[in-house]
C-alpha cells in the first residue's frame, strides 16, 4: 500500500497495511518563508520517511490587522483581504510548490487557523479579549471577515494548490477564557463557516484541538465539528486515543505522542526515550487503540531541533505491525 492510499484509507476508517505516521514542526529564520521554506519542508519529509505532509503556516500567523484599530468599534471597518492579497496568495504558492514535488506520493495538508486565533495573533491577546468584553458584536464582525479570508484560503489551497485538505486549528477553549455559552455564541459561527467551506472542496479535512497553553480545553465545544479526523493534546486533556475516538463520535484519531512545550523544554518519550522505549510505546498505542481509523502523531508541534532518527523510530515501529 503506498503512502497516499494508506492515509486516505485511514481517514475513511478502512483497513490499512500499517498505521500512518505524521509529525511536524515550525520552521524559523530564513526557512520560515519563500523558497527556503519549501525546501525545508521537502528535506524534512525526505529525511523522516513520514506518511503525509502537514505544511506549517509559519510567517503567516498574524492576520494583517489595520494599525488604526484602537477601540472595539473600529473592528466594524474591517474588510476581507481577498484572493490577491500576499497573505493568501503566498501561502497558496507555498503549498502548490510542495504538492507539485510530493503530492503524487503523499497526502498534503495545510495548517489553517480558526478566525479567533488569526485575530489574536494579528491584534494581540489582551486587545482582543478586552474588545470582546466591550463590544462583542464588533469583534464578531471581525471574526466574520477573517472567516471569509480563511475559508477562501482553504478553498484555494485545495482547488489551486492541490492540497488533499486542511489541518484546521481551533483554540480558545480553555476553561478560564470564557463560558461554553459565550464560546458557542461568539466563536463557533466563524469556526463552522471556514470548516463548512473547506468541506465543500475536500472530505479529508482534519481539526486540531490545540492544547498549546498546556491548559485543558472544553473539548465538548469541538466534538461535533464537521471533519474527517481529530487531533488533540492527549497528554494535556487526559483523553486517550481510544477514548477520544468514542468521544468524537467514531472519527479517525491522530496523535498519541506528548510533544508540548512545558515552559522550559519539550517533554515526552519521543524526546527522552531510548529506541526500544519509543518503539514499545508506538506498538502499544497501535495495539491499545486498534489500527482502524488511527494515525500516529504528536499532541502538537515537535521541537524543530529533534533528531530525525527519533521520528524514524516511530515510523519503523508502526511498519512492524
Amino acid at each position: 500500500m503506498d503512502k497516499r492510499t494508506r492515509v486516505l484509507s485511514a481517514l475513511a476508517k478502512q483497513e490499512v497495511d500499517h498505521v500512518p505516521v505524521g509529525f511536524w514542526y515550525h520552521f524559523g529564520g530564513e526557512e520560515a518563508m519563500g523558497e527556503a521554506c519549501v525546501k525545508a519542508h521537502l528535506a524534512y519529509y525526505e529525511s523522516t520517511g513520514l506518511d503525509f505532509i502537514k505544511i506549517m503556516c509559519d510567517g503567516y500567523f498574524n492576520y494583517p490587522v489595520p494599525e488604526d484599530v484602537k477601540e472595539a468599534s473600529d473592528w466594524y471597518r474591517l474588510e476581507p483581504l481577498g484572493k490577491d492579497h500576499p497573505f493568501i496568495r503566498e501561502q497558496v504558492e507555498r503549498a502548490r510548490r510542495i504538492v507539485e514535488a510530493k503530492g503524487s506520493e503523499m497526502c498534503v495538508f495545510y495548517n489553517v487557523f480558526a478566525p479567533f486565533s488569526s485575530l489574536r495573533f494579528g491584534a494581540g491577546e489582551e486587545k482582543v479579549m478586552r474588545h470582546l468584553r466591550e463590544d462583542r458584536l464588533a469583534v464578531m464582525h471581525a471574526l466574520d471577515v477573517i472567516a471569509q479570508d480563511n475559508a477562501l484560503l482553504a478553498r484555494l489551497l485545495i482547488t489551486e494548490a492541490g492540497c488533499d485538505g486542511v489541518y484546521y486549528c481551533v483554540q480558545g477553549g480553555e476553561y478560564d477564557r470564557m463560558s461554553e455559552e459565550e464560546y458557542v455564541r461568539t466563536i463557533r459561527p466563524s469556526d463552522w463557516y471556514v470548516l463548512e467551506q473547506a468541506n465543500r472542496y475536500s472530505e479529508n479535512n482534519l481539526i486540531h484541538c490545540c492544547g498549546w497553553a498546556g491548559e485543558k480545553n472544553r473539548l465538548s465545544l469541538w466534538k461535533d465539528y464537521p471533519c474527517r479526523a481529530v487531533n488533540w493534546a492527549v497528554h494535556v486533556e487526559g483523553l486517550s486515543l481510544a477514548d477520544g475516538r468514542l468521544f468524537f463520535g467514531g472519527k479517525t484519531v491522530l496523535g498519541g505522542f506528548e510533544t508540548l512545550w512545558n515552559g522550559s523544554f519539550h517533554q515526552g518519550i519521543i524526546y527522552t526515550g531510548t529506541k526500544e522505549e519509543v518503539q514499545a510505546y508506538t506498538r502499544a498505542l497501535i495495539l491499545n487503540t486498534g489500527k482502524l481509523g488511527l494515525m500516529l502523531g504528536g499532541d502538537c508541534t515537535l521541537d524543530s531541533t529533534i533528531d530525525h532518527e527519533r521520528i524514524r523510530w516511530v515510523v519503523e515501529a508502526a511498519r512492524s505491525l
